[in-house]
């Protein structure tokens, strides 16, 4: 059996964004790391039978981890930049990992505005046309320049579809303008409340699952580091019967 890697408790404790974690974790843009998915091949990606789940990655890969993520989310910005999704992506692209995301859209009814809703609509868009890597990239990237007005405008969806080569059409734009997945950023909404079963909110956002079992909240500052993130992950995907009973 495989050597697993042990976690030590880390001190710093980081909440998300969510009704039961209100709060944000902060970093220096001196810490921010080059985007995750930045130097990443083309990745393949689909939309799950759920309907809701974007799948990124080979489907037989051996660790399936889920993120629940709210395009509006501080926090889950810092994921992104800071380390850990950083490392989802280098063991996405070995083929070790499948990443699943869950999109909610919640920030819209805290903040104002409906920024969260048009860019989960915009990120499903992008995956049709196989460009949903890229683009999430892209969003998440540019996250904290628009957050000051009403998040992700229209116009702001647009211009930063731009910055991802062939993603732009006439198709694209007009899902973009008419909100054409309305129905599936409802779902996807629908599925993060759900997530905690019979609790009557979702997880908080960013939420990270690795063989359906929740980091837990004492590690939940892992996330943003990434040597204690990779250890958590690398030892779950080596021993995942240990790590179901972390």
């Amino acid at each position: 059996m495989a050597a697993v890697v042990t976690v030590g408790a880390l001190g710093l404790m980081l909440t998300g964004c969510g009704e039961q974690v209100p709060a944000s974790a902060q970093a220096t843009e001196q810490e921010k790391k080059v985007s995750p998915y930045a130097d990443a091949k083309q990745l393949p990606e689909r939309l799950a039978a759920d309907g809701t789940t974007i799948v990124v990655g080979d489907p037989a890969a051996s660790t399936k981890v889920r993120v629940y993520e709210d395009p509006r989310c501080p926090v889950v910005e810092e994921f992104e930049s800071l380390g850990g999704a950083s490392v989802l992506r280098e063991m996405t692209v070995d083929r070790e990992v499948r990443t699943e995301y869950t999109f909610a859209s919640f920030r819209d009814d805290r903040m104002g505005g409906d920024g969260s809703k048009r860019a989960v609509n915009a990120l499903r868009a992008a995956l049709e046309v196989g460009k949903f890597v890229e683009y999430h990239e892209v969003l998440f990237r540019n996250q904290i320049e628009v957050e000051s007005s009403d998040g992700f405008t229209t116009s702001t969806l647009l211009e930063l579809a731009d910055e991802v080569s062939g993603l732009r059409s006439d198709s694209f734009d007009q899902a973009v303008k008419t909100m054409k997945h309305e129905s599936f950023v409802k779902a996807s909404q629908e599925a993060y409340d759900s997530a905690n079963g019979d609790e009557p909110l979702g997880p908080g956002t960013p939420s990270v699952f690795i063989h359906g079992k929740e980091v837990p909240e004492s590690h939940f500052g892992s996330l943003f580091e990434t040597d204690r993130f990779k250890e958590l992950l690398v030892s779950a995907h080596r021993a995942p019967g240990w790590w179901k009973t972390f």
